[in-house]
């Protein structure tokens, strides 16, 4: 077993891991359901989350690989009881459909706007 501390949704945490065990199943047996398997590839995305702040699959990623880091799950997105942004935009515009891979669109999102903020403001600097 290896010892991590691992801070989830805002929480830190020390777990014994085993040195086998991948994110995904560490998430799972946290409670955190929003995770979900797909593929066990890292090819659907299903599993999306955040490793600070970047999408990562976490079906792809080992525990222990997570060791003084940080990971965001949809669970972690609502603040005050309030859901981000993307989620609202995700049930107004009726983007869930089953809702089985959604959360993992919902991450990709986020990190795709966090690095590109300017998808929702002004234009990009111009390359002149």
């Amino acid at each position: 077993m290896v010892n991590i501390e691992i801070k989830i949704n805002g929480k830190i945490k020390c777990i014994d891991v085993n040195p086998r065990m991948r994110l995904i199943d560490l998430l799972r047996n946290l409670g955190l359901t929003s995770v979900k398997e797909g593929c066990s590839e890292g090819e659907c995305g299903t599993c999306t989350v955040l490793l600070d702040g970047k999408a990562v699959t976490s079906c792809t990623v080992l525990a222990f690989q997570v060791d003084g880091h940080e990971v965001t799950t949809v669970e972690g997105l609502q603040t005050n009881g309030e859901l981000d942004v993307i989620q609202q935009a995700f049930i107004e515009n009726d983007a869930v459909q089953c809702g089985f891979c959604t959360p993992g669109m919902i991450m990709a999102v986020k990190s795709l706007l966090s690095e590109n903020p300017w998808y929702f403001g002004p234009s990009p600097p111009s390359c002149r």
